[in-house]
């Protein structure tokens, strides 16, 4: 047992008690013992019951990420290792681990801390004190478990950059772990060639999440026109161009995205097929609409409208208006594909919205596929943050 001890207020941890990870500051009675955050503490009950060992950060709102249940573990090596261990064993089991995340944080059972592969590099997202602490370690024993398999780690770039870093009362961070190495990393996922930026890239660099909805558009991309709104570097035009679209149209707000994206697209040959253009999605779908365009299948792929429960109302407005002009876009018999990223907008409230936008456009849906994001971001059940990622491919059929 660890010198510190949390002890929670009564009727408080219902979390916790219900298999989350997460012990907030106002659900502590006391903290017993010297410490300095980012330590290791063992947690109990207000009735003296040991609930576990975590780490602690009396900065952050979540004071205490829980390690583990087992109240006598000792938080070493060996215990990292085997997490590490367990983690890429899951990978190995569910996914296609060429390119993947192979630590989710608390899915994982390691807080905190993401590390996705691409290739031969991994980039690191450090979000907490505590694993902060633990991160050279676990790198450590992850290069290990990976050269069993072969697999030798060509370098590792850090992505700590995120705002959520300061409320643990960390700074941010971006920069190589080890030796520098060309930050341009090729990776070939569903047969398409993409060059990742882990330097400048999105969050890691690239988005593995739609790793498996981005292969289930082949079938009805074979043949058709397309239009791959929020196309960020072009991953589901590619996906379409490369299953035989007979033209696709990727539309961002980014010039530097789709800078990326035409150089993908050539990286595939596919620079005849499938085309990119900057423009605000929100101008865009109305002025096609004006001039009568149609398509065979459009797919909307926007960001998180919403990263906290208070916008919500502004960002169901966006989902519904974005979903109504693109079901207004597609020719009868055609194909909407449709997501969301934003844990805030349950699933229940997605498809509310896409119902109202079925209303607007007087339009039929007959859905094709209900799916999350892949495996290897795994959806921890007592952890409603780990549900994020919602996929619809629906046939739109014209009302008669």
């Amino acid at each position: 047992m660890y010198s510190t001890v949390v002890t929670l207020k009564k009727g408080e941890g219902r979390q916790l008690k219900s298999g989350g990870l997460w012990i907030y500051d106002n659900e502590i009675a006391r903290i017993d013992g010297n410490f300095e955050n980012g330590d290791i503490v063992s947690v109990r009950d207000f009735d003296g019951y040991e609930m576990g060992v975590g780490f602690i950060n009396t900065k952050s709102k979540i004071t205490v990420r829980m390690l583990t249940r087992d109240a006598s573990a000792v938080i070493d090596g060996d215990f990292i290792e085997k997490r590490v261990r367990d983690a890429w064993e899951y990978r190995k089991s569910t996914i296609d681990t060429s390119s993947c995340r192979v630590i989710f944080g608390e899915r994982d059972f390691l807080p905190g801390i993401v590390i996705d592969k691409f290739s031969d590099v991994l980039v690191v997202e450090s979000l907490a004190l505590g694993i902060d602490k633990l991160k050279p370690v676990i790198i450590e024993k992850l290069k290990k478990v990976l050269s069993e398999d072969g697999i030798e780690v060509r370098g590792v770039y850090e992505r700590s950059d995120a705002p959520v870093r300061e409320r643990e009362g960390m700074e941010r961070f971006k920069g190589f772990i080890g030796e520098p190495f060309d930050t341009k990393v090729e990776i070939v996922e569903n047969g398409v060639r993409y060059i990742v930026d882990v330097q400048d890239g999105q969050k890691t660099g690239f988005f593995l999440d739609q790793k498996n909805n981005r292969a289930a558009i082949h079938k009805i991309a074979k043949g058709k026109k397309v239009l791959d709104c929020f196309t960020h570097t072009g991953s589901f035009a590619l996906n379409a161009g490369l299953a035989g679209a007979k033209s696709v149209l990727g539309v961002d707000a980014s010039e530097l995205a789709i800078e990326r994206a035409r150089e993908n697209a050539k990286l595939n040959n596919l620079q005849d097929r499938v085309q990119f253009t900057v423009r605000d999605v929100f101008d865009l779908l109305p002025s096609l609409e004006a001039r009568g365009e149609k398509y065979d299948v459009v797919i909307l792929d926007p960001p998180a409208f919403t990263k906290s429960r208070s916008s919500i109302k502004n960002a169901v407005k966006g989902y519904r208006e974005i979903n109504l002009r693109g079901m207004k876009l597609v020719k009868d018999r055609g194909f909407l594909v449709t997501c969301s990223c934003s844990h805030f907008m349950d699933p229940d409230l997605f498809a509310k919205t896409i119902k109202e936008a079925r209303r607007g456009a007087r339009k039929k849906l007959r859905q094709v596929l209900f799916s999350t994001q892949a495996p290897d971001h795994p959806i921890l059940w007592a952890a409603d943050e780990s549900y994020y990622l919602k996929f619809y491919i629906f046939q739109v059929c014209d009302e008669r």
